[in-house]
Formats: structure tokens, sequence, C-alpha cells
């Protein structure tokens, strides 16, 4: 279970490794963004997508030097990193690079990626599933908890409501609150417009205003992707948070949640 004194946490990055020059700039910028307002920060970018809208997306730039280039941010700036897995073989070899591995939410049900995560020993954030009741989750959960592995986040990303569209169910927060561990808010992928011809769209317009709710309620971190320059993104180019609005978002959440601290 989650200590009070914990420090909320930030994770951030750009949605996909594109290049190492990015990588590095959107790093320093948000270390130095999260030290003025005493946030853990985690750098979080994928080292590869899996889930694509369509077949002719890019995928990334070849696993190991992505993964490579997430263990120098590691090193350079002596923060933790996150990244999404997709099988029993990505989270071995994801493992020996970064500190948290990342179940992607349409994958949130798959029992051995839980496990072969799970038993790494490495933190474990699982994305709730479009699809999933956020009672459900613990469900998740457990899977990894059974394995021995009790460092599990939770993070809500928004419920499918009917075709292309999410919507935030903010009772979830309070719902998933309920399995003790962490629970973080994903407010970029919340304002997706999923599957829109080839690629996802989105309202990148609402992921402040969900953000301050989210926090509202009560939440132990903040997800968010950003890029230098969302349009020229290789992957979630409609729902990325340009990068120079990333300082303007964290003050206004570490606002509302030091409220709520008092």
């Amino acid at each position: 279970m989650m200590k009070k004194e914990a420090p909320f946490l930030i994770i951030a990055g750009p949605c996909l490794v594109e290049s190492k020059e990015m990588l590095f700039a959107v790093a320093s910028e948000l270390v130095n963004i999260c030290s003025k307002h005493d946030v853990e920060y985690i750098f979080k970018s994928s080292y590869k997508k899996a889930n694509r809208t369509s077949a002719a997306s890019f995928t990334g730039i070849g696993d190991e030097l992505a993964l490579s280039y997430l263990a120098e941010i590691k090193e350079k700036f002596k923060i933790r990193v996150l990244t999404d897995v997709h099988s029993i073989e990505e989270a071995k070899l994801a493992a020996r690079y970064v500190d948290i591995l990342q179940i992607p939410a349409f994958l949130c049900r798959q029992t051995e990626l839980l496990q072969a995560a799970a038993r790494t020993g490495l933190t474990v954030n699982i994305k709730k599933g479009q699809f999933l009741a956020p009672q459900d989750i613990g469900k998740a959960a457990q899977k990894i908890e059974l394995e021995g592995n009790k460092d599990i986040w939770l993070t809500e990303r928004g419920t499918f409501f009917g075709y292309h569209n999410l919507v935030v169910d903010f009772r979830s927060l309070v719902i998933m609150k309920e399995f003790g561990y962490p629970v973080i808010f994903d407010a970029t992928h919340s304002v997706q417009l999923p599957s829109q011809s080839d690629v996802s769209s989105g309202q990148p317009q609402f992921i402040l205003p969900l953000a301050r709710a989210a926090a509202a309620v009560g939440i132990d971190g903040l997800f968010f992707e950003t890029h230098p320059e969302p349009n020229k993104a290789k992957s979630d180019a409609a729902s990325q948070l340009p990068l120079n609005q990333a300082e303007t978002l964290i003050e206004q959440i570490m606002k509302i949640v030091r409220l709520g601290s008092i």
C-alpha cells in the first residue's frame, strides 16, 4: 500500500522513441520542471509500438537501440524510466534497461504477460483496459501479487463510449484506490479519439481540464505524453501535449494536489 508521505509522481515523455536527441531534450526539460515542484519525475517512452491502427504506421527505430537510449536517460538524469511491454519475451528484454514495466490497456487481461512482468521484480504499471470496469482491475493486480510482486500501479486512461471515443468516469479513480495501490491518471490517452481513419485522433484541449479534475478527485500521479512538436510526432500526434505547455500543466496540478493534502 502506498505510504502517505510518498511523493506525487509525474510520468511523462514522448509516446515513442523517435531519436536520441528528442528523448534527451524532453527529459532535460521535464527534469528541470519537476525539480521546481518537488515531485518525482519518471521518464516514459515506448521503445516500440505494437498496437497501431494501420499496418503502415511507424513502430520504432529498433528494439535494442531504443532501449539503450532509455537506459542512457536513466543513467544521465538519475531518474526512473518506464516503457511498455507486449509479450513475455519483451518483459525479460526491457527489464534489463528500465525500472518500470507498463502493461498496455488492451493487454491488461493477459495473464502470462502480467506474470512475466511481475517476475522481473520491477514496478508494474497496469493500464486499465478501455473495456474494463474499475472493479475488475483488481483481478489484474492479483495476478501480479500471486507472483510475489506487490510493487504495482494502476492507471486510468478512459473507457470506450460508443465508437471512436473515450470518456473518463472519475468514480473509477476512487474505486481503483480501494485496492491499496497508487492510482495514476493518464491525461493524454484519455483525450484520444481511437482509430479515426488510418490513425487515432484526439482532443488535446481537454488534457488540462481532465487532469485538474483527476487531481481534485485524488490521484497519486499524473501520466501524460509530450513532444516538442506534436504535429510531427510519429505516434499519437493528435493527443500529445506540446512540451512548452508541460510546466503549466504540472504547476496547476500540484496546486490542486497540495490543497487536498492540507
